[in-house]
């Protein structure tokens, strides 16, 4: 009766990797648990979460090498593995699922960064900006939902909520990563699409310094007025201060992602007799809806449906 904070199925987005072929399940070494699914695979993983209440799936595809290139065209193909996916999803749960789609070049790029680079290595913004509106753009035609730009280059919410307003989009919603943190918690993530060997250099020169915390309300105020409808702290746990401190601040839905990292030391204190699985995962995830969330992407998505379902 006196629980102040409440958690349901309904709290939960479930992350997917989608990789090519049929009938493909492809585990990741660094995330144990997790798997790579080819596209029948995750309209199989999207019934699956309809079926435990989850209302919301992710997709982050792991594009084929060949496939990947500087510009990270294959970002705007309308048959690429995220528009198949996201197709697939639909067709299997019509409109009894969210789709998630992320935007960002670093699935597509051959240097694994998030936007496009000069001459000396470094992210130029504005021109990936317009490249970042014709990828969501493909996605938003392709049936995704809510479109999460999570490259954090500045002015790209604007651009794409325009453009979405011109292509007749008019009720995909945009969820901004507005602070996404330059963390060391991203590694098995960059293992499971496929861009970890790849990358060069780091991504601090657009990515949060994790000492900040001021600047991160200043980006959520910026993609707020831009037009996000919901803004996203990534990663969860080490960033609780600012789930809160945004809450308190703006009013409006504030997600956090329980990041590849996080998920991995989970699963490795479970597996070292640290505590029950369970109870790390629920007290962690307690711990985001009591800091402020309306929601949680995570890993651990269906495990902790069916524990909030009985």
């Amino acid at each position: 009766m006196h629980r102040e904070t409440v958690m349901t199925s309904a709290d939960l987005i479930w992350p997917l990797f989608v990789t090519d072929g049929t009938g493909v399940e492809e585990p990741v070494a660094s995330l144990p648990g997790v798997s790579r699914w080819s596209v029948d695979g995750i309209a199989a993983r999207a019934k699956e979460a309809v079926d435990l209440g989850i209302p919301c799936v992710a997709l982050f595809p792991n594009t084929q090498h060949d496939k990947r290139s500087e510009d990270g065209a294959e970002a705007f193909n309308p048959d690429n593995l995220m528009c198949r996916a996201i197709r697939a999803v639909r067709d299997a749960c019509g409109s009894d699922i969210g789709i998630l789609t992320d935007v960002a070049l670093d699935p597509y790029t051959s240097h694994g960064q998030d936007g496009l680079l000069d001459d000396h290595g470094y992210v130029v913004n504005d021109d990936t900006v317009a490249v970042l509106v014709d990828q969501a753009v493909n996605q938003a035609e392709a049936g995704a939902d809510i479109i999460a730009p999570s490259d954090m280059m500045d002015g790209r919410v604007r651009a794409i909520r325009m453009a979405l307003e011109m292509g007749g989009h008019h009720n995909v919603q945009i969820m901004a990563y507005s602070a996404k943190y330059a963390s060391t918690f991203y590694g098995p993530f960059r293992d499971a699409v496929g861009s970890g060997g790849l990358l060069k250099g780091d991504k601090k020169s657009y990515q949060m310094d994790p000492a900040n915390g001021d600047e991160a309300m200043r980006e959520i105020a910026l993609d707020i007025a831009e037009g996000a409808d919901s803004v996203m702290v990534k990663p969860g746990l080490s960033y609780l201060d600012v789930i809160w401190r945004a809450k308190e601040a703006f009013h409006v839905p504030v997600f956090a992602y329980q990041v590849s990292g996080e998920y991995a030391l989970i699963e490795a204190g479970a597996a070292a007799g640290v505590a029950d699985r369970e109870a790390l995962l629920m007290e962690k995830l307690l711990a985001f809806k009591r800091a402020g969330c309306s929601g949680v992407l995570t890993y651990h998505a269906p495990l902790a449906a069916r524990i909030l379902n009985g």
